[in-house]
């Protein structure tokens, strides 16, 4: 499988289950990272790719990720040291579980693509279904790890499906964690909702809620999503 060739990166992927789709570069661009933020966290890095997309944005010392699976994790080492950033990147090969009851730093943001596909069917591949079954990562599990790991002016920042939206910020709720904005993503003008992208901290407020739609017709993009992509996609 040949790398995925971005503007000022490289992703080699032939290890990790999960390639490079639109989830996890829409989240890498979206996640707000102003000059405040000096420490980053990519939960379920995979390939690397939102870790590396948060060093090319921000000035950010500290930049880890943590990858489960032993292939995805050698991986996204490998494309970290190959990248300009390599002095900033820095991967552990734990679970969410794990990392967050023995570490004691804590991130100003922190970013996941999480598994979407609660288990109700499995498939032969286990490294695949680990990076896409949410019985690897429970969205209770990542609110709980992420309201113990955050600062106190810390985000968190996931993509999940627009029906997940409202059992999240519940479960948010329970850990003191509240919604500071939404961006619900379509496919095209017609099309329904397919995903959320959601921030969350620990202020409660009135959140913005907005829309993004990738195309207005196959391989035709909107502004709005050339806007947030172009810094990244080799064509945009």
């Amino acid at each position: 499988m040949k790398p995925f060739r971005f503007k000022q990166f490289t992703i080699s992927q032939d290890r990790c289950a999960m390639k490079i789709g639109t989830d996890g570069v829409l989240l890498g661009a979206w996640s707000p990272i102003d000059v405040s933020v000096n420490s980053i966290l990519d939960i379920g890095t995979g390939t690397g790719v939102i870790a590396l997309m948060a060093a090319q944005r921000s000035n950010a010392e500290i930049i880890d990720a943590l990858e489960i699976d032993a292939e995805a994790y050698e991986q996204a080492v490998d494309n970290f040291e190959a990248s300009p950033w390599g002095d900033r990147l820095f991967c552990y090969h734990a679970s969410f579980q794990e990392f967050f009851e023995e570490i004691e730093d804590q991130y100003d943001l922190l970013i996941s693509n999480p598994p979407f596909y609660a288990g109700d069917y499995k498939t032969s591949d286990t490294q695949r279904d680990l990076a896409r079954f949410q019985d690897a990562l429970p969205f209770e599990h990542l609110f709980i790890g992420a309201s113990r790991l955050l600062s106190d002016h810390g985000k968190l920042a996931i993509i999940l499906p627009f029906k997940e939206e409202e059992k999240v910020i519940e479960i948010g709720k329970q850990v003191k964690l509240f919604p500071q904005k939404v961006t619900r993503v379509k496919g095209n003008t017609t099309s329904e909702v397919k995903r959320s992208m959601m921030l969350f901290g620990f202020h409660q407020t009135q959140y913005e809620i907005d829309e993004l739609v990738i195309e207005n017709e196959r391989h035709q993009y909107t502004n709005a999503y050339i806007d947030l992509t172009k810094d990244f996609y080799l064509k945009m």
